[in-house]
């Protein structure tokens, strides 16, 4: 980018699109007066993202819109979006919205030869003075070009010629355009790219029988804009939702104030507590404590006067309130005084941007002053490596923004040791690491606790030996002698 382009983008006037992480990413809006192409697959969202485009403007800031449909009839569209909450039947009779119907009568004939758009262009132009319009939308552009068959070069400047018109009235213009694949060529017919001002890309890949949805700014001209691909769901009353994992900033505040975990014990090993706005992750094979330490978080907060939230993605909550009932915490009783809220969800019920929401929904709707999520192992299962670490940086930085102490659970791959996947991503995430592993004495298998990492405290660096039982975990002696008691994958983190 030249110092050019960065004078001008520091200018641009910028139209907010109605989807908040993805006006993040473009550095607050696209800019206005230009022309955007969104590109995508069936079923990617393109029409979603358009409409909401357009009813942002109406809802929002009162900019009236014009539907320019080239697929689908306007009633179509209307019935469509109104499981998003968008009223477009009403805005139209309200002169707020502005409808072209250019979807092809079931006997419409190609065109062959020389051609051009012009009866087009002034019914878009009569709809925009008709309603004082300040944004159009094309949907889509794919199946307009299809109708046509010659001189791709005609299509390009039939193309040209109606976005510059439209431009000039200082119309923002958004477009959108099928793909034939998730990461093939840009647009089916390769002309639209070239002629808009910014290139937007949705995908809707399957992966492990799950689809995860992206938004990418493929190009963004005279202005920056965030590269790589962001996770986006599309949810009812809302439309699409994206999670702007690249504008994402470490400018939380970090307090000093200490939290007990419910153990004081592991509260001495760990230098006084946990710091209030930080996230822990406890790492342990099956069997070793990580659920006990979530109850007694849970407990210890509740006990001192804190709410406290429990996402649970291996047990039911009838098992969790068995659980902590069999250590002594009555969560029955928390939750009927309001203190203790438990979430329990099937990991393969929704994708993981779905459960990010779900989260952040719930944590803004309780207000909890400490949040566990008992397991990330189970979750790690739905996604890819790539949109599970997105998850986890969202996830981390949501808590930390809050000022929420946070605490996570890990499964080990193995009952010794050894890190799993989700532990490779989460460790550098997380400001503390508690290691819970089995040890063998002789004949006798012990369990074993470990602070391996607690950011900006001292802590203690001893293995502890404990034990389980109804009233809960005790403390032995620290272990002697025992070599390679933890990995050395264990050590690197």
């Amino acid at each position: 980018m030249t110092t050019e382009d960065v004078d001008v983008a520091a200018v641009l006037d910028r139209v907010q699109t109605g989807v908040q992480a993805f006006d993040e990413l473009v550095m607050g809006g696209l800019p206005r007066a230009r022309t955007t192409v969104v590109g995508g697959t069936p079923g990617s969202g393109k029409t979603v993202f358009a409409t909401q485009f357009l009813a942002h403007g109406i809802t929002t800031f009162g900019e009236n819109g014009v539907l320019v449909t080239f697929e689908e009839p306007p009633a179509d569209i209307e019935a469509n979006m109104l499981g998003f909450g968008w009223e477009l039947a009403k805005w139209r009779k309200e002169g707020r919205l502005g409808f072209v119907d250019a979807s092809p009568p079931a006997s419409d004939e190609l065109i062959i030869g020389d051609f051009d758009l012009v009866g087009l262009l002034s019914r878009i132009q009569h709809a925009v003075k008709t309603v004082n319009a300040k944004r159009v939308v094309l949907d889509s552009l794919t199946q307009l070009f299809d109708h046509f068959i010659g001189d791709p070069k005609i299509l390009r400047r039939e193309l040209f010629h109606i976005s510059s018109a439209l431009k000039k009235t200082g119309l923002t213009v958004l477009m959108t355009a099928e793909r034939n694949s998730e990461y093939g060529e840009i647009t089916r017919h390769r002309l639209e790219e070239f002629v808009a001002d910014n290139v937007v890309i949705l995908r809707n890949v399957l992966h492990r029988e799950k689809r995860r949805r992206t938004i990418e700014v493929l190009k963004m001209r005279g202005s920056h804009h965030a590269e790589g691909e962001a996770p986006f769901t599309l949810l009812a009353n809302q439309g699409v939702v994206a999670v702007p994992l690249s504008s994402l900033r470490l400018e939380q505040q970090s307090s000093t104030v200490r939290v007990t975990s419910g153990n004081s014990e592991i509260d001495k090993m760990c230098g006084g507590g946990l710091f209030r706005d930080r996230v822990t992750l406890v790492s342990g094979a099956t069997g070793t404590g990580k659920t006990l330490l979530v109850t007694n978080f849970l407990a210890g907060g509740v006990t001192a006067g804190e709410k406290a939230i429990l996402f649970g993605y291996e047990e039911s909550k009838g098992q969790l309130f068995r659980n902590a009932s069999g250590w002594g915490a009555d969560f029955a009783q928390m939750e009927a005084a309001g203190k203790l809220k438990i979430v329990c969800l099937y990991p393969e019920a929704q994708g993981l941007p779905d459960h990010l929401l779900t989260i952040q929904s719930l944590v803004d709707e309780f207000q909890p002053n400490r949040i566990a999520v008992d397991s990330l192992s189970a979750l790690e299962r739905i996604a890819p490596d790539t949109g599970f670490r997105e998850f986890l940086i969202s996830l981390t930085s949501f808590i930390k923004k809050r000022e929420i102490a946070g605490l996570c659970t890990a499964t080990s791959k193995s009952l010794i040791g050894g890190e799993s996947v989700s532990e490779q991503h989460i460790s550098t995430l997380t400001d503390s690491i508690i290691l819970l592993r089995y040890i063998q004495e002789q004949n006798t298998m012990h369990r074993g606790l470990m602070v391996l990492k607690m950011r900006g405290s001292e802590h203690a660096k001893e293995i502890r030996k404990f034990t389980i039982d109804g009233a809960g975990m005790h403390f032995g002696e620290t272990f002697k002698d025992v070599p390679n008691v933890f990995t050395n994958d264990d050590v690197g983190q």
